[in-house]
């Protein structure tokens, strides 16, 4: 039977990472069958993966074909895990592949044979049964790695330009902006005319960013990083940013940065700040550590959490759907994707690749096919 890889955190305290044999049911009417060829590790995919456990301490067990890891989760972070305690999970958020079989109604039929990107969780299973309204169906030629992000990512990004409009600013600034979904944002920040101040932690950062068209990438491990961001804030005035670092200081620099920009451009002297009201959102946990907020940005600021599922609920199907075919239509140029290493699920479970993907580090995106090695 197909396998899919399953991740359970036991009331003993172990992570266990397994896989597992799933049958297929055949497919209601407005379903269809994906066999799933591609589906990403992204950092929302190992907070279930992984959770709270310390890899460091993993190990494998099992036979080469069917392994099983174990990890323990430290004692003061199983709380954090209670709800999923003893719960075998299946694992993924999104991928691509072929539809196999498909139900009796006409856009099922449609979809036979065809190449799909589906947001239909469970992912990293050899095949899937979906809504046929949850698939997107592709132009001809795409493949599956072309398509594995066709979700969390772009709309993740679209997301962003679309909340700024929404909520009445003209610029944005992103954090970890060399990842996959930065490089994303920025084409289509060049592409729709917004300004974008990219934020990086290393000199090679700014140079990939600059290649692909950036007018503005600030490396916060530069001692001039301050100086720098405020330059850069000054030249687009950005009142709104993505955060998907989470932890330490960096959330609270921002704000600084913004509140020194924009009280030079109001006159006089005001013990409250100035009255532009800056905006962050908290979007991932790259760190993990406390969030660190040295309050002196004023009065007029917001911190809030951003996550895609409420914001595209709060768009609206209809909007959804158009933000969707956008992504369908530039899937080669401004949403495409790269991948440091492609694996089968065996091979997701090898040590040696989780302690790659673990580190969620720019250009070390992996990719589960499920189905690779098979005919």
């Amino acid at each position: 039977m197909p396998l899919q890889l399953r991740s359970t955190i036991t009331s003993d305290g172990d992570l266990q990472l397994t896989l597992v044999d799933i049958e297929t049911p055949t497919p209601a009417p407005d379903e269809v069958v994906v066999r799933v060829e591609a589906s990403p590790i992204n950092p929302s995919d190992l907070g279930l993966l992984i959770g709270p456990a310390d890899m460091t301490r993993a190990e494998r067990s099992g036979t080469a074909d069917i392994p099983i890891v174990t990890a323990p989760v430290p004692p003061t972070l199983l709380p954090m895990a209670s709800a999923r305690v003893d719960e075998s999970m299946p694992v993924g958020n999104e991928g691509a592949g072929v539809v196999t079989e498909a139900g009796s109604d006409p856009m099922s039929q449609t979809l036979l044979g065809k190449t799909v990107a589906v947001l239909g969780r469970e992912m990293y299973s050899q095949f899937r049964v979906v809504k046929a309204a949850d698939c997107l169906q592709l132009h001809e030629g795409a493949t599956p790695i072309q398509a594995a992000s066709c979700f969390v990512n772009p709309l993740t990004a679209l997301g962003f330009v679309e909340t700024m409009k929404l909520e009445g600013h003209t610029a944005l600034l992103h954090t970890a902006a060399a990842s996959n979904l930065g490089q994303m944002l920025q084409k289509i920040c060049t592409a729709d005319g917004v300004d974008l101040v990219n934020v990086v932690r290393k000199p090679e950062q700014v140079a990939l960013l600059k290649s692909i068209g950036a007018n503005y990438v600030v490396d916060s491990s530069a001692p001039t990083f301050m100086d720098d961001l405020a330059a850069a804030l000054t030249e687009t005035g950005a009142t709104l940013a993505f955060d998907a670092v989470g932890g330490g200081r960096l959330a609270s620099d921002v704000l600084t940065a913004m509140e020194i920009v924009a009280s030079a451009n109001e006159p006089g002297f005001s013990g409250y700040g100035s009255t532009t009201h800056k905006q962050l959102y908290i979007y991932g946990g790259l760190d993990n550590s406390h969030t660190e907020l040295r309050r002196a940005y004023g009065m007029a600021w917001g911190i809030g959490g951003w996550l895609l599922t409420p914001f595209l609920s709060r768009i609206g199907r209809e909007a959804t759907q158009h933000l969707r075919q956008r992504v369908a239509d530039e899937l080669t140029t401004i949403f495409a994707s790269n991948y440091a290493k492609e694996i089968s699920l065996a091979e997701a479970l090898d040590l040696e690749n989780i302690a790659v993907y673990n580190q969620r580090a720019t250009g070390e995106k992996y990719l589960i096919n499920p189905n690779k090695g098979l005919a």
